[in-house]
């Protein structure tokens, strides 16, 4: 093992997202190479030790009259790959006898209660763990009538061979257990050490067939699992090594796992700082440059960067992300004009009289505004609020190829339309649905699903038809779209949309739910800034998802290259060089 080499680069390696699971797999990957400790030729071989556990099984068989016979198996299939000359190839039955457990009939209360035997189930088992509690317990009768044995004994390896194949524990508690899972004893308890690390590596790749509920092992994909057996002196510096390199282990994941929730702790700190209020603008402002500037070197995830967009959104939408301008036309007017032209298309003058304006309102505010912004809704911004074609007006089955596009909630993706060509109707059918024909400008949302998904119709898209699951929202000419399909992305909006949205499964919006749907709105030059400082932060959090994913592949090139230096794999070596 090239300590060196692993260590030199580990700072770099170890921010792989996999990093230390991929060295743990490795350590044991050297152990059972026979590359983690140097062979000693005063080791009594394997060839020597086979020949103790058979006598030790002898003795076993003769004790427990059994009708096992007291033979190894005289062919193995290819071994999987080459160890040192002093090590065996065996089976796990060659070296170990192994049994089944039991679930009690769970009709018959009798058997669980009083409970008073621990029941391990597979998810009782932590791997590598010792075992001290289960979450259900056997009676004394199921222990006499059931399993017909004593629990085996504390310190027993446990193995899982359904479901989760070679989850490993040792029993710290006396336990009985389930038939998903075998008791392991070895011939030789000297054994035990080396098997408990080893036994999962290849059960794992062991031959399992397929069950209702996934993959499992039976009795004889279990006996022929393959072992690499080193002398009995090499398997103990062997578990020392794994011990030693494994404490190692778990202090870089430790150390990581600080800087990373040293990171996270700052990163939190510094956005619920910046998404509260601030009563002194100036000082706000000089906080959150600050705070753009040093942010990204502070999201090292995915998922950082999304909570770093999701912040820029939100100040975007409270007037924090760039400055007011005095001389910016007030959002009021902007409103009115709305108004107006709702009333000049209705030629329902009366309502102006009647007081219906937007200014008249009262909404809901979440929270105070900049001077020259106003609160409205979805409903008093936008010309008309539209749903789909019901469900009875076009059916999955109405669908043809090449035929004019219908627009679902899936279709809908950034903010855009991707064309599904195989989700289109006949020109007929998009006769009869001509009133659900989208023009240029419009936004189309889901209204089941993933509500409050959104994306803009182009010139491009016109003419296209809106589907049952999506509604059509109209805006005058002179509504800046991308304002709006910005504040549909913020945690305002789809916290509001999805709260107030019903269903379990699937989820589905309200039409006037939708319509109520509370908008900061600011001058529409404002609006115009906001939008291309909002582009220009979510360029910079793409350039940032790249580099991380750029940083990722490196790290993963470099610690497949430093692996493949100690197994001594040249051609690895050159495949990730």
């Amino acid at each position: 093992m090239n300590a060196e080499r692993l260590l030199a680069h580990f700072e770099r390696i170890s921010e792989a997202p996999d990093a230390i699971a991929r060295l743990r797999r490795f350590i044991l990957d050297l152990a059972v190479r026979g590359k983690l400790v140097e062979q000693d030729p005063e080791d009594e071989p394997a060839e020597e030790l086979l020949a103790h556990i058979a006598e030790a099984r002898f003795s076993l068989v003769q004790a427990r009259k059994s009708k096992k016979k007291n033979q190894l198996f005289e062919e193995h299939a290819d071994d999987p790959f080459g160890i040192p000359s002093s090590w065996q190839w065996a089976r796990l039955s060659e070296v170990a006898d192994f049994s089944a457990g039991r679930t009690p009939a769970r009709s018959e209360d009798r058997f669980w209660n009083p409970g008073f035997f621990h029941w391990v189930s597979i998810g009782d088992m932590e791997d590598g763990r010792p075992l001290f509690v289960t979450k259900e317990l056997v009676s004394k009768l199921a222990g006499e009538a059931v399993f017909r044995s004593e629990p085996e004994s504390a310190g027993t390896m446990i193995m899982s061979f359904k479901l989760t194949i070679g989850k490993m524990a040792r029993l710290a508690v006396p336990a009985f257990h389930n038939e998903a899972i075998i008791s392991i004893h070895p011939y030789l308890g000297s054994l035990d050490p080396y098997l408990f690390k080893v036994i999962p590596i290849f059960a794992k790749s062991a031959d399992s067939k397929g069950a209702i509920k996934g993959a499992t092992l039976n009795r004889d994909s279990i006996s022929m699992i393959p072992l690499p057996l080193p002398p009995l002196a090499e398997q103990h510096r062997i578990v020392a090594k794994v011990d030693e390199l494994m404490a190692l282990c778990d202090q870089l994941e430790a150390a990581r796992q600080k800087r990373e929730q040293g990171r996270e702790r700052l990163l939190a700190s510094t956005l619920q700082r910046l998404n509260q209020p601030a009563e002194d603008l100036a000082s706000f402002r000089k906080d959150a440059s600050f705070a753009l500037q040093v942010l990204p070197s502070l999201t090292t995830t995915p998922a950082q960067i999304k909570q770093l967009r999701q912040t820029i959104l939100n100040l975007a939408v409270r007037g924090k992300l760039v400055e007011q301008d005095p001389e910016d036309e007030p959002a009021a007017e902007l409103l009115a004009s709305v108004a107006l032209e709702k009333v000049r298309r209705s030629s329902m003058e009366s309502r102006i009289a009647g007081g219906l304006l937007p200014n008249d309102r009262n909404y809901v505010q979440p929270f105070s505004l900049q001077a020259g912004w106003e609160w409205t809704t979805l409903e008093d911004y936008a010309l008309d609020v539209s749903t789909g074609p019901f469900g009875s007006m076009l059916h999955q089955s109405d669908y043809i190829v090449g035929g004019v596009p219908v627009v679902n909630p899936s279709h809908m993706v950034g903010g855009r339309i991707c064309l599904d060509p195989k989700v289109t109707v006949s020109p007929g059918m998009a006769k009869q649905l001509e009133s659900y024909k989208l023009a240029a400008g419009d936004i189309v949302m889901a209204r089941r699903g993933e509500v409050g998904r959104a994306a803009l119709v182009t010139e491009e898209e016109a003419g296209w038809l809106c589907g049952t699951g999506s509604f059509i929202v109209r805006f005058i000419p002179e509504i800046l779209r991308a304002y709006v399909l910005l504040f549909l992305s913020t945690d305002l909006a789809r916290g509001y949309l999805i709260s107030n949205a019903i269903g379990t499964t699937m989820t589905n919006l309200n039409h006037g739910i939708l319509k109520k749907t509370p908008i900061p709105l600011p001058p529409l030059a404002e609006q115009h800034r906001i939008v291309a400082k909002v582009d220009e932060l979510m360029a910079l959090c793409d350039q940032l998802e790249r580099q991380l994913s750029q940083a990722d592949q490196q790290r993963r090139r470099l610690l497949e290259a430093v692996l493949a230096e100690a197994l001594g794999d040249p051609e690895k070596m050159l495949e990730v060089a």
